[in-house]
């Protein structure tokens, strides 16, 4: 079996590839490092998690690039985490969410049709739900009134991949993340975000009165649900595309004030605050509805964010230091 992990160097990437890696499988990793935050983070985190990946760098919008790729390889099952993320940054640069979800992804979808991939996961996003949201968001929901443009394409995508199962009976299977935190984490969300400025004494900016709830997710248990995800192959009966979506969150939505408290706690000192009003595109709640994951692969996540974020805490308190 040979899987290749796109995004590889990002967050949920490198800990799947660890995660592929000790369990056998031989693994090749693609990213392009781009420098939407530090390029050092995602070298660094490759060399904790990771050291023994094959990774290389590629840009997956270069279509001949992914073709070559996948024709030498010839993976058996491709786990597609690259994207550019971010619901703000969708925002301010537009052009790079057509660039890397929309022909980066497509780019992908054609190179599994021809190199006869035996399944294609791909991350999709609980901000699909969009204005449709109904708490806990179920996989039945319409997702067809998105509030970002980073939205808006992680939908497509889900669509794009229908498509390509339909016609050519490739099986896809979307996965819909909620909030993904723990060590190595994303410098551009909330729990690094919060955690550095109150270790280091700075304000954070707190948005809608602190009125917001999120399905914080730890990165083992999204880890758990992608290799459940990976081995629960869609099954293709002639009638149905082999196409399916889950919901892989923590199914217990957090309110912020008590997010904050416990990275407080952590940090051992009092959060420094900045009020905002709500951003354009961010959603009030996150909120997973688990169970067809939990019948499909046993998709049970277990940790708790007092469980969870004094790890981040002492992760960012050791790896940035002074840097705070």
């Amino acid at each position: 079996m040979t899987v290749l992990v796109t995004g590889a160097a990002g967050f949920i990437g490198a800990y799947v590839a660890r995660a592929l890696l000790a369990r056998g499988a031989r693994v090749l990793g693609v990213d392009n490092f781009n420098d939407y935050y530090d390029p050092a983070l995602k070298r660094d985190r490759v060399a904790a998690l990771c050291p023994a990946l094959e990774l290389r760098t590629l840009d997956l919008a270069d279509r001949a690039a992914v073709e070559a790729l996948i024709a030498e390889v010839a993976p058996t099952q491709v786990i597609h985490l690259a994207a550019q993320a971010g619901v703000r940054y969708s925002l301010k640069n537009p052009h790079a969410y057509l660039h890397s979800n929309l022909a980066g992804f497509l780019h992908v979808l054609e190179a599994c049709r021809h190199g006869r991939v035996e399944h294609l996961v791909y991350a999709s996003s609980s901000s699909v739900y969009g204005r449709n949201a109904v708490a806990p968001f179920a996989e039945s929901q319409r997702v067809d009134q998105p509030l970002s443009l980073y939205a808006a394409t992680k939908a497509a995508n889900e669509l794009m991949a229908h498509c390509y199962a339909h016609l050519y009976r490739l099986p896809c299977t979307g996965l819909r993340f909620f909030t993904v935190y723990g060590p190595w984490g994303r410098p551009d969300m909330a729990p690094l975000l919060f955690s550095r400025a109150i270790l280091a004494g700075r304000p954070i900016e707190v948005f809608n009165g602190g009125r917001m709830r999120r399905d914080f997710t730890h990165i083992d248990d999204i880890v758990a649900g992608v290799l459940g995800a990976l081995d629960h192959v869609p099954t293709d009966d002639g009638r149905e595309p082999p196409h399916a979506l889950y919901n892989l969150g923590n199914h217990r939505p957090v309110e912020l004030e008590h997010f904050i408290a416990v990275i407080e706690r952590a940090a051992g000192r009092k959060a420094q605050r900045i009020d905002r009003p709500m951003q354009p595109g961010d959603m009030p709640e996150t909120s997973a509805e688990v169970s067809r994951a939990h019948a499909a692969f046993g998709f049970a996540p277990r940790i708790t964010v007092e469980q969870g974020m004094p790890g981040v805490v002492a992760w960012c308190r050791e790896y940035f230091g002074d840097q705070l």
